[in-house]
């Protein structure tokens, strides 16, 4: 409603129909804009860590759930500084496969991610 304010001196006129299709494109970019970013909200991580298991389920922004389990004790975690797609990428290696962990974190987050798993592995 806002963005039509400065247009109201323009109805009746040609110059409405002229910018008409470029407020319309304004208000569809900021609905799709709005539209991807609840979706990319619905991403979500939970790793859980008992006595003898690693667990970690992968909920994509689509609904798919992913998950990945292994003996705590042969999980390893590994960080790439700058060989992965975002830098300090951080998997987790157990029974024969490598996830990832982590990726929408900030590089802070996911550094203080790598630390923290680690230490939680080794107790």
């Amino acid at each position: 409603v806002l963005i039509l304010i400065p247009v109201l001196p323009l109805l009746g006129t040609v110059l409405l129909w002229g910018l008409l299709p470029f407020m319309l494109a304004a208000v569809a970019a900021m609905y799709w804009a709005l539209q991807r970013n609840h979706k990319a909200r619905q991403i979500e991580e939970v790793f859980t860590l008992n006595h003898n298991t690693a667990h970690l389920s992968h909920r994509t922004a689509r609904g798919e759930v992913k998950e990945w389990q292994c003996n705590r004790h042969w999980a390893v975690v590994t960080k790439y500084e700058k060989d992965g797609p975002v830098p300090h990428y951080v998997t987790l290696r157990g029974m024969g496969r490598e996830v990832e962990i982590g990726t929408f974190l900030s590089e802070e987050e996911r550094i203080a991610l790598y630390d923290e798993l680690n230490r939680s592995l080794m107790r």
